[in-house]
This record gives structure tokens, C-alpha cells and sequence, in this order.
């Protein structure tokens, strides 16, 4: 790796090892889709997720990182980010986000997919398909001499358009050999120049979606972001390379890159 900015550089070999980390996460992302339903504990998704680290043989990025205690972050309805998984059960209708990423040989995969519980309303339905429809939104710009910050603008513009809105208090990052590397990846608008983009470099992208007010506050735990009017809230995440051919998504699963919000509304 070489320094850019305060940003790394990556060759090829380190990209492959980033590529297989979001590989795994990517798949034990699908195991907890699978098994996500009314009833299940939110605790069940993090020992699914411990289970599947130990056989790939993999430590789970979150565990420990800042004191965080757990291997995924399960944050349900108004929850955004970082919500502790537990002994609550789901409850047809809700919808949880699933935060979740392994180390492999020294580097870090990170992604992140809301699942539906159930059958759920048109409105969480539209929540989920325009936070995943507006990362997409964002990764097209994720190319060579962009200003990061375009990810951002681009997110934002489609989330307002769509009658929604972005939560500003928590950004994207660069990935690497650290969870949270340079530069700062926001998912809305600024007035401020940022970096510019270079082949090599690799980014988390993840825009956090509301129904209702962006705005969050942190629950006793220290650690769950939860919106102010408990309106509710969307979060997708991938891993990105920037590379001579455009953007080229690192978290893709053995299933493929699919699609995973459910069908579109009508």
C-alpha cells in the first residue's frame, strides 16, 4: 500500500484479500437473509454469524472494535446503526438492518443489507428499495478523479427525490487493514471540496435512509443510534474498489450480486 492524501493505495494482491473478506461477509449476510423471521431473536443472527467466523476461520470485525461487544449490529425499525442484538424477537412487519464484516489475513470486509420480517408495509417497502436503489446511485460515482464527495450528493439527490431522507451523522469510510480508513465518504451533499479518487483506493459506501426526521440520538447502551421521532430507517452497504474500469463492488456473495430489498411496490 501507498499513502494518498491519508488514504491507502492498494495493489492488486491486497485487493483480492479485501475482495475475499467481503466474499465471506457476503455470505454469511445471505445465511442470516435466509433465516430471518417473525420470531427469530436478534441474538440468533450474531451466533449464526459467530458460527459461520469460526468455520471460515475468520474473526469478526466488529467484535471488540471500540468496545463493541457483539459480531454484527442488528438494528431494527427506528434503529439506524450499531443496534445490539438481544433476546427481542421480531415481530412481523419490522424490518432489520444487519451491519456485519470479517478480517482475512489482515484485511477487512464490511457490508451491510436491511432484511424484511414477514410481509411489511408499502412504506417500509419503499424505505428499503430506495436505500438500496440510491447505493447504487452513489457507487456509479465512485470512479477515478471524482471527488468523493459526488457519492454523497448523488445518494442525497435521489433519496429527496424519492420523498426520504439521509441521516448526517454517520458517513461511509475507506477500507482496508482498518475498518475505518481515510477518507470520510458522506451519503449526502457538502459545500466542501474532498478527496479525489484514485485507482487503487477501496471505500465502504452506505447510505442510512429515514422515513421521517434524520435526525438520531444514542440509547443508554452507548451504542444504538435510534431516529428522533422513531420514524423508521434503511441500511445498505458494499465494499468498493476504484479501479481503471470504474467501480467495482468487493462484497459480493456466492450467490452473485443480487438485488436484495423484496419486490418493488405495485
Amino acid at each position: 500500500m501507498r499513502k494518498y492524501h491519508g488514504a491507502f493505495i492498494k495493489n492488486e494482491d491486497e485487493i483480492s484479500r479485501i475482495r475475499e473478506a467481503d466474499r465471506l461477509t457476503a455470505n454469511i449476510l445471505d445465511a442470516i437473509g435466509d433465516i430471518v423471521k417473525p420470531g427469530l431473536k436478534t441474538r440468533q443472527i450474531n451466533e449464526l454469524a459467530m458460527d459461520m467466523c469460526r468455520d471460515y476461520k475468520v474473526k469478526p470485525a466488529f467484535l471488540g472494535y471500540g468496545g463493541y461487544p457483539y459480531a454484527v449490529c442488528t438494528s431494527v425499525n427506528e434503529a439506524v446503526v450499531h443496534g445490539f442484538p438481544s433476546e427481542r424477537e421480531l415481530l412481523e412487519g419490522d424490518i432489520v438492518s444487519v451491519d456485519m464484516g470479517v478480517i482475512f489475513d489482515g484485511f477487512v470486509g464490511d457490508s451491510a443489507r436491511t432484511f424484511p420480517v414477514g410481509q411489511v408495509s408499502e412504506k417500509a417497502r419503499h424505505l428499503m428499495r430506495i436505500t438500496e436503489e440510491s447505493l447504487y446511485v452513489g457507487i456509479e460515482q465512485a470512479r477515478d478523479g471524482h471527488d468523493v464527495h459526488a457519492i454523497g450528493a448523488a445518494i442525497e439527490a435521489y433519496v429527496r427525490a424519492n420523498g426520504l431522507h439521509v441521516v448526517k451523522q454517520y458517513v461511509g469510510h475507506g477500507v482496508g487493514k482498518s475498518m475505518h480508513e481515510s477518507p470520510a465518504v458522506p451519503n449526502f451533499k457538502t459545500n466542501k471540496k474532498g478527496l479525489i479518487l484514485k485507482n487503487g483506493m477501496t471505500i465502504a459506501i452506505e447510505p442510512m435512509v429515514t422515513i421521517g426526521c434524520p435526525d438520531v440520538y444514542l440509547l443508554p447502551d452507548g451504542w444504538t443510534a435510534v431516529t428522533t421521532d422513531h420514524s423508521w430507517s434503511a441500511h445498505f452497504e458494499h465494499s468498493i474498489a476504484i479501479t481503471p474500469k470504474g467501480p467495482q463492488i468487493l462484497s459480493i456473495s456466492d450467490r452473485g450480486l443480487n438485488r436484495h430489498t423484496i419486490a418493488p411496490e405495485g
